[in-house]
Protein backbone atom coordinates (compact mmCIF):
# COMPACT_ATOMS: atom_id res chain seq x y z
CA UNK A 1 0.00 0.00 0.00
CA UNK A 2 2.22 2.61 0.63
CA UNK A 3 4.38 1.88 -2.60
CA UNK A 4 1.23 2.33 -4.16
CA UNK A 5 1.01 5.77 -2.19
CA UNK A 6 4.75 6.15 -2.84
CA UNK A 7 4.38 5.48 -6.95
CA UNK A 8 0.96 7.66 -7.14
CA UNK A 9 2.34 10.66 -5.41
CA UNK A 10 5.46 10.29 -8.33
CA UNK A 11 2.96 10.68 -10.42
CA UNK A 12 1.05 12.89 -9.51
CA UNK A 13 4.95 15.23 -8.97
CA UNK A 14 5.47 13.92 -12.87
CA UNK A 15 1.96 15.62 -14.18
CA UNK A 16 2.22 18.81 -11.93
CA UNK A 17 5.95 19.38 -13.64
CA UNK A 18 4.43 18.72 -17.13
CA UNK A 19 1.82 21.10 -16.58
CA UNK A 20 4.02 23.77 -15.10
CA UNK A 21 6.57 23.24 -18.11
CA UNK A 22 3.52 23.89 -20.32
CA UNK A 23 2.16 26.83 -18.81
CA UNK A 24 5.73 28.53 -19.26
CA UNK A 25 6.08 28.06 -22.75
CA UNK A 26 2.34 27.91 -24.48
CA UNK A 27 1.10 30.88 -25.62
CA UNK A 28 -1.24 32.33 -23.78
CA UNK A 29 -3.04 35.83 -23.40
CA UNK A 30 -3.05 37.96 -19.96
CA UNK A 31 -1.15 40.43 -18.52
CA UNK A 32 2.09 42.25 -19.36
CA UNK A 33 4.95 40.67 -17.06
CA UNK A 34 7.81 43.29 -16.43
CA UNK A 35 9.74 40.73 -14.63
CA UNK A 36 9.18 37.91 -17.57
CA UNK A 37 10.67 40.87 -19.85
CA UNK A 38 13.54 41.41 -17.73
CA UNK A 39 14.75 37.87 -18.84
CA UNK A 40 14.53 38.70 -22.10
CA UNK A 41 16.86 41.50 -21.52
CA UNK A 42 19.16 39.30 -19.35
CA UNK A 43 19.57 36.75 -22.08
CA UNK A 44 20.07 38.98 -24.71
CA UNK A 45 22.91 40.84 -22.92
CA UNK A 46 24.37 37.51 -21.81
CA UNK A 47 24.95 36.88 -25.51
CA UNK A 48 27.15 39.66 -25.71
CA UNK A 49 27.34 43.13 -27.65
CA UNK A 50 24.98 42.47 -30.91
CA UNK A 51 27.14 44.11 -33.48
CA UNK A 52 26.15 43.07 -36.98
CA UNK A 53 28.28 40.48 -37.63
CA UNK A 54 29.20 38.78 -34.69
CA UNK A 55 28.31 35.54 -32.95
CA UNK A 56 26.44 37.46 -30.62
CA UNK A 57 24.43 39.02 -32.72
CA UNK A 58 23.52 35.78 -34.57
CA UNK A 59 22.85 33.74 -30.99
CA UNK A 60 20.16 36.84 -30.86
CA UNK A 61 18.06 36.17 -33.77
CA UNK A 62 18.17 32.64 -32.97
CA UNK A 63 17.05 33.45 -29.58
CA UNK A 64 14.12 35.95 -30.93
CA UNK A 65 12.91 33.68 -33.39
CA UNK A 66 12.61 30.64 -30.78
CA UNK A 67 10.72 32.85 -28.67
CA UNK A 68 8.21 34.11 -31.52
CA UNK A 69 7.90 30.13 -32.31
CA UNK A 70 7.00 28.97 -28.57
CA UNK A 71 4.52 32.15 -28.14
CA UNK A 72 3.03 31.07 -31.79
CA UNK A 73 3.81 33.63 -34.41
CA UNK A 74 6.03 33.07 -37.72
CA UNK A 75 8.69 34.33 -38.42
CA UNK A 76 11.68 35.10 -40.80
CA UNK A 77 15.18 36.87 -41.59
CA UNK A 78 15.33 39.38 -44.50
CA UNK A 79 18.94 40.13 -45.73
CA UNK A 80 19.55 43.16 -47.85
CA UNK A 81 22.31 45.48 -48.55
CA UNK A 82 22.08 49.20 -47.59
CA UNK A 83 24.89 52.01 -47.91
CA UNK A 84 27.72 49.33 -48.42
CA UNK A 85 26.44 47.02 -45.24
CA UNK A 86 24.53 43.68 -44.87
CA UNK A 87 21.82 44.31 -42.61
CA UNK A 88 19.17 41.41 -41.13
CA UNK A 89 15.43 42.39 -39.35
CA UNK A 90 13.16 39.83 -38.29
CA UNK A 91 9.94 39.98 -38.85
CA UNK A 92 7.29 37.92 -37.31
CA UNK A 93 3.35 37.59 -37.62
CA UNK A 94 0.61 35.52 -36.51
CA UNK A 95 -1.43 35.52 -39.37
CA UNK A 96 -1.49 35.85 -42.67
CA UNK A 97 -3.60 38.93 -42.87
CA UNK A 98 -1.99 42.53 -43.60
CA UNK A 99 -0.57 44.21 -40.31
CA UNK A 100 -3.00 47.00 -38.98
CA UNK A 101 -0.21 48.01 -36.96
CA UNK A 102 3.59 47.40 -37.09
CA UNK A 103 5.60 47.13 -33.56
CA UNK A 104 9.22 47.66 -33.80
CA UNK A 105 12.50 47.80 -31.94
CA UNK A 106 16.54 47.24 -32.78
CA UNK A 107 18.21 44.69 -31.45
CA UNK A 108 21.71 45.42 -32.24
CA UNK A 109 23.76 47.34 -30.27
CA UNK A 110 26.58 50.18 -31.16
CA UNK A 111 30.24 49.37 -31.39
CA UNK A 112 31.68 52.21 -29.43
CA UNK A 113 30.72 53.67 -26.26
CA UNK A 114 31.89 56.69 -27.33
CA UNK A 115 29.80 58.61 -25.35
CA UNK A 116 31.32 57.05 -21.37
CA UNK A 117 32.85 60.08 -19.44
CA UNK A 118 35.98 58.05 -19.67
CA UNK A 119 37.57 58.15 -23.01
CA UNK A 120 39.57 55.06 -22.51
CA UNK A 121 36.06 53.49 -23.18
CA UNK A 122 35.50 54.44 -26.09
CA UNK A 123 36.91 52.10 -28.17
CA UNK A 124 34.93 49.17 -26.20
CA UNK A 125 31.20 48.04 -27.60
CA UNK A 126 28.24 48.90 -25.76
CA UNK A 127 26.47 46.46 -23.57
CA UNK A 128 22.95 47.78 -24.56
CA UNK A 129 21.10 46.77 -21.28
CA UNK A 130 18.70 49.62 -22.29
CA UNK A 131 19.91 50.54 -25.74
CA UNK A 132 18.37 47.91 -27.36
CA UNK A 133 17.30 45.00 -25.20
CA UNK A 134 14.66 46.87 -23.90
CA UNK A 135 12.73 47.17 -26.69
CA UNK A 136 13.15 43.60 -27.68
CA UNK A 137 12.04 42.85 -24.17
CA UNK A 138 8.80 44.47 -24.95
CA UNK A 139 7.95 43.09 -28.08
CA UNK A 140 9.14 39.73 -27.35
CA UNK A 141 6.34 39.36 -23.52
CA UNK A 142 3.55 41.65 -25.93
CA UNK A 143 4.03 38.40 -28.45
CA UNK A 144 3.11 36.49 -25.73
CA UNK A 145 0.34 38.10 -23.99
CA UNK A 146 -1.81 39.57 -27.15
CA UNK A 147 -4.99 38.28 -27.54
CA UNK A 148 -5.96 36.74 -30.42
CA UNK A 149 -8.74 38.87 -31.41
CA UNK A 150 -6.44 41.80 -31.50
CA UNK A 151 -5.61 44.54 -34.58
CA UNK A 152 -3.54 42.46 -36.86
CA UNK A 153 -0.04 43.27 -35.53
CA UNK A 154 3.66 42.65 -36.99
CA UNK A 155 6.28 42.70 -34.95
CA UNK A 156 9.58 44.03 -36.60
CA UNK A 157 13.37 43.58 -34.85
CA UNK A 158 15.45 46.15 -36.53
CA UNK A 159 19.24 45.33 -37.22
CA UNK A 160 21.80 48.08 -37.65
CA UNK A 161 20.06 51.18 -35.78
CA UNK A 162 22.57 52.43 -33.62
CA UNK A 163 25.97 52.68 -35.93
CA UNK A 164 25.74 55.98 -37.18
CA UNK A 165 29.07 58.43 -36.69
CA UNK A 166 31.62 55.31 -37.51
CA UNK A 167 33.08 55.22 -40.68
CA UNK A 168 31.35 53.08 -43.26
CA UNK A 169 28.32 52.83 -41.24
CA UNK A 170 24.92 55.29 -40.34
CA UNK A 171 22.12 55.30 -38.07
CA UNK A 172 18.85 53.31 -38.99
CA UNK A 173 20.14 50.98 -42.17
CA UNK A 174 17.90 47.84 -41.11
CA UNK A 175 14.66 49.92 -40.57
CA UNK A 176 16.03 52.03 -43.89
CA UNK A 177 16.20 48.93 -45.65
CA UNK A 178 12.75 47.26 -44.91
CA UNK A 179 10.84 50.15 -45.50
CA UNK A 180 12.27 50.10 -48.71
CA UNK A 181 10.84 46.40 -49.32
CA UNK A 182 7.72 46.99 -47.39
CA UNK A 183 4.39 46.12 -49.90
CA UNK A 184 1.67 46.78 -47.51
CA UNK A 185 0.80 49.92 -45.66
CA UNK A 186 -0.45 49.83 -42.01
CA UNK A 187 -2.42 52.23 -40.25
CA UNK A 188 0.17 53.03 -37.28
CA UNK A 189 3.62 52.32 -36.92
CA UNK A 190 5.11 52.32 -32.97
CA UNK A 191 8.96 51.92 -32.41
CA UNK A 192 10.29 51.14 -28.95
CA UNK A 193 13.39 52.11 -28.06
CA UNK A 194 15.50 52.85 -24.09
CA UNK A 195 12.34 52.18 -22.70
CA UNK A 196 13.90 50.21 -19.64
CA UNK A 197 15.27 53.12 -17.53
CA UNK A 198 14.75 52.91 -14.05
CA UNK A 199 13.41 56.45 -13.96
CA UNK A 200 11.58 56.35 -16.81
CA UNK A 201 10.65 59.83 -18.43
CA UNK A 202 9.16 59.00 -21.70
CA UNK A 203 8.39 62.63 -23.68
CA UNK A 204 6.43 63.27 -26.89
CA UNK A 205 8.54 62.88 -29.66
CA UNK A 206 8.63 66.12 -32.16
CA UNK A 207 9.08 63.78 -35.15
CA UNK A 208 6.23 61.55 -34.23
CA UNK A 209 2.65 61.65 -35.51
CA UNK A 210 1.10 64.05 -33.06
CA UNK A 211 -2.29 62.23 -33.11
CA UNK A 212 -1.26 58.94 -32.49
CA UNK A 213 1.26 60.07 -30.33
CA UNK A 214 -1.61 61.64 -28.36
CA UNK A 215 -3.65 58.49 -28.05
CA UNK A 216 -0.82 56.09 -26.90
CA UNK A 217 -0.39 59.08 -23.90
CA UNK A 218 -3.78 59.44 -23.51
CA UNK A 219 -4.08 55.61 -22.81
CA UNK A 220 -0.71 55.51 -20.71
CA UNK A 221 -2.77 58.52 -18.53
CA UNK A 222 -5.90 56.25 -18.13
CA UNK A 223 -3.85 53.56 -16.86
CA UNK A 224 -2.46 55.71 -14.18
CA UNK A 225 0.72 56.20 -16.05
CA UNK A 226 1.58 59.98 -16.53
CA UNK A 227 4.27 60.19 -14.20
CA UNK A 228 6.31 58.00 -17.11
CA UNK A 229 4.26 58.99 -20.07
CA UNK A 230 4.96 62.67 -19.97
CA UNK A 231 2.06 64.85 -21.88
CA UNK A 232 4.76 67.33 -23.50
CA UNK A 233 7.01 67.46 -26.18
CA UNK A 234 10.87 67.74 -25.45
CA UNK A 235 13.26 65.89 -28.14
CA UNK A 236 13.47 65.68 -31.81
CA UNK A 237 14.44 62.05 -32.44
CA UNK A 238 16.64 60.42 -35.42
CA UNK A 239 14.73 56.84 -35.08
CA UNK A 240 13.90 53.63 -36.50
CA UNK A 241 10.19 55.46 -37.05
CA UNK A 242 11.51 58.04 -39.76
CA UNK A 243 11.46 55.42 -42.90
CA UNK A 244 8.06 55.34 -42.32
CA UNK A 245 7.37 58.56 -41.81
CA UNK A 246 9.30 59.03 -45.22
CA UNK A 247 6.80 56.67 -47.25
CA UNK A 248 3.77 58.68 -45.30
CA UNK A 249 3.29 56.36 -42.91
CA UNK A 250 1.84 57.32 -39.22
CA UNK A 251 5.00 56.51 -37.33
CA UNK A 252 5.42 57.18 -33.21
CA UNK A 253 8.72 56.73 -31.44
CA UNK A 254 8.54 56.21 -27.78
CA UNK A 255 12.34 56.53 -26.12
CA UNK A 256 13.68 57.76 -22.94
CA UNK A 257 16.19 59.97 -24.79
CA UNK A 258 17.39 61.25 -20.96
CA UNK A 259 19.01 57.98 -20.52
CA UNK A 260 22.25 58.98 -18.48
CA UNK A 261 24.06 55.87 -19.69
CA UNK A 262 23.18 56.25 -23.35
CA UNK A 263 26.53 54.96 -25.24
CA UNK A 264 28.52 53.54 -22.50
CA UNK A 265 29.75 50.89 -21.33
CA UNK A 266 27.40 51.22 -17.87
CA UNK A 267 24.44 50.61 -19.99
CA UNK A 268 23.97 47.50 -18.11
CA UNK A 269 20.57 45.19 -17.15
CA UNK A 270 20.93 46.67 -13.62
CA UNK A 271 19.92 50.22 -15.63
CA UNK A 272 16.95 48.57 -16.68
CA UNK A 273 13.68 48.11 -14.24
CA UNK A 274 10.83 45.24 -15.18
CA UNK A 275 8.20 47.91 -13.70
CA UNK A 276 9.37 49.93 -16.58
CA UNK A 277 9.09 47.61 -18.81
CA UNK A 278 6.32 46.47 -17.88
CA UNK A 279 5.09 50.10 -17.62
CA UNK A 280 5.47 50.57 -21.40
CA UNK A 281 3.92 46.71 -22.44
CA UNK A 282 1.03 47.50 -20.73
CA UNK A 283 0.38 50.90 -22.23
CA UNK A 284 1.10 49.48 -25.73
CA UNK A 285 -1.55 46.06 -24.60
CA UNK A 286 -4.21 48.95 -23.63
CA UNK A 287 -4.05 51.03 -26.76
CA UNK A 288 -3.78 48.35 -29.40
CA UNK A 289 -7.45 47.07 -27.82
CA UNK A 290 -8.28 50.80 -27.85
CA UNK A 291 -7.21 50.85 -31.37
CA UNK A 292 -8.74 48.03 -32.61
CA UNK A 293 -12.09 49.35 -31.22
CA UNK A 294 -11.94 52.70 -33.06
CA UNK A 295 -11.13 51.61 -36.11
CA UNK A 296 -14.30 49.00 -36.12
CA UNK A 297 -16.04 52.09 -35.21
CA UNK A 298 -14.60 54.82 -37.99
CA UNK A 299 -13.74 57.16 -35.08
CA UNK A 300 -9.95 56.84 -34.61
CA UNK A 301 -9.58 60.59 -35.65
CA UNK A 302 -10.91 60.95 -32.14
CA UNK A 303 -8.32 61.51 -28.85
Amino acid sequence: MRQKRFLLAALLFVIGVLLWQGSRFTPSSGTFDGERAYQHVLRQVAFGPRIPGTEAHAQTIAYLQAELKRAGWQSEVLTDEIRGQTVRNLRAWRTAAEPVVLLGAHYDTRMYADNDPNPQNHSLPVPGGNDGASGVAVLLELARVLPRDSVTVELVFFDAEDNGRIAGWDWILGSSAYAERMTVRPQAVVIVDMVGDADLNLYMERNSDPQITRQIWNTARRLGYEQFFLPEYRHRVLDDHIPFLAKGLRAVDIIDLDYPYWHTVADTPDKVSPHSLEVVGNTLLAWLAEYGECLRLSNCNEE
